[in-house]
């Protein structure tokens, strides 16, 4: 395999695990970036990258640079996003991708265009896990499926300037986590989305501090959204089907789950490992770029952003540097 040169934009606690990530794959990391070159160099040297930079276009003129991985707040991954594809780089963002449908098509279309691969930084779609309950389901073993509920709690604290409650920075807990929980709910439900009823509680900065969401199915399947900045509520998804039902804790990065029987009987099964759940999504864009695999996530992300997208127009919740928050789709399908 060809060891692909990844650039790094960003330097927060994500971006150097990550960075660990692409040197236990790749054995190094070609470059990394952030607005102060004193952070950007210390950076470099603490995960041992060849080339540190302040400046992003500077940046992308590295000819030898195959990836960049975007780990800054998602309020501006679209213009850093749009930089590096125009620039001829690969990338690969962190969750949210963009912040509203609309802007996720624009870069969808660059991608496009250019023949560049185009992904998201969501670990759900990578987790070995995921393929073996995919599996179980689909063997008809458990029923149909019929319900699924997501929670996820994380109390802050409340700072209008920091980027949970900060509108300019995206704030809000349905782009920090809810996007895991919609992302896991799009992996296993399927059918025309044809109702959303949602309810939502917020900030002093006008941003979503909690909120709960219904969503259904031409098919008939449901799910159940529970989100929260201000409140610890565990981080499980449940899978609901008529002859049991599967539960996942710490469902981002899981590699076990518990399916219960309706006969009171419990089986574990695990696959994969947590540990290595960033390694999972460096291993996966390395094939996609070198045509060894096709990209399959791009779809889930793309309806999950449009749910985002739906959900806060619901909510009538926009963010300053918006132009317009506009779903183009009456319906979804999941």
């Amino acid at each position: 395999m060809i060891t692909l040169n990844w650039a790094i934009v960003g330097t927060g606690e994500i971006a150097h695990d990550f960075a660990a990530a692409i040197r236990q794959v790749n054995g190094r990391v070609f470059a990394v970036c952030s607005r102060q070159m004193d952070r950007s160099r210390q950076f470099a040297s603490e995960c041992g990258a060849e080339h540190a930079y302040d400046n992003i276009d500077e940046m992308l003129r590295n000819s030898s640079i195959d990836i960049v991985y975007i780990a800054t707040p998602h309020s501006n991954h679209h213009s850093y996003v749009m930089k590096c594809l125009h620039a001829d780089k690969h990338v690969f963002c962190e969750k949210a991708i963009t912040v509203n449908s609309e802007e996720l098509k624009e870069i969808q279309a660059v991608a496009a265009e250019k023949k560049l691969i185009l992904a998201e930084a969501m670990t759900i779609y990578h987790m070995p896990l995921y393929g073996e309950l995919h599996k179980i389901i689909d063997s008809g073993r458990l029923g149909a499926l019929k319900m699924i509920n997501v929670s996820m709690g994380d109390p802050k604290e409340y700072d209008p300037k920091n980027r949970f409650y900060n509108p300019e920075l995206a704030g809000g807990a349905l782009l920090d986590m809810g996007v895991y929980a919609l992302s896991f709910v799009r992996c296993f439900l399927s059918g025309l989305l044809d109702q959303i009823l949602t309810s939502v509680q917020k900030a002093a900065t006008g941003v979503d501090e909690q909120s709960a969401t219904i969503l259904r199915t031409s098919r008939n399947g449901m799910a159940n959204v529970s989100l929260s900045l201000n409140t610890s509520i565990p981080r499980i998804g449940t899978i609901g089907c008529e002859k049991g039902y599967i539960e996942i804790k710490e469902f981002s990065r899981a590699d076990q789950a518990i399916i219960h029987y309706a006969d009171g009987q419990t089986e574990m099964i695990q696959s994969g490992s947590t540990d290595q759940a960033l390694a999972y999504e460096v291993e996966y864009m390395n094939r996609c770029v070198q045509g060894e695999q096709t990209e399959r996530t791009m779809n889930l992300t793309t309806d999950v952003m449009e749910l985002m997208t739906r959900i806060r127009e619901k909510w009538d919740m926009r963010y300053p540097f918006e132009q317009k928050l506009a779903s183009s789709k009456p319906e979804e399908s999941m």
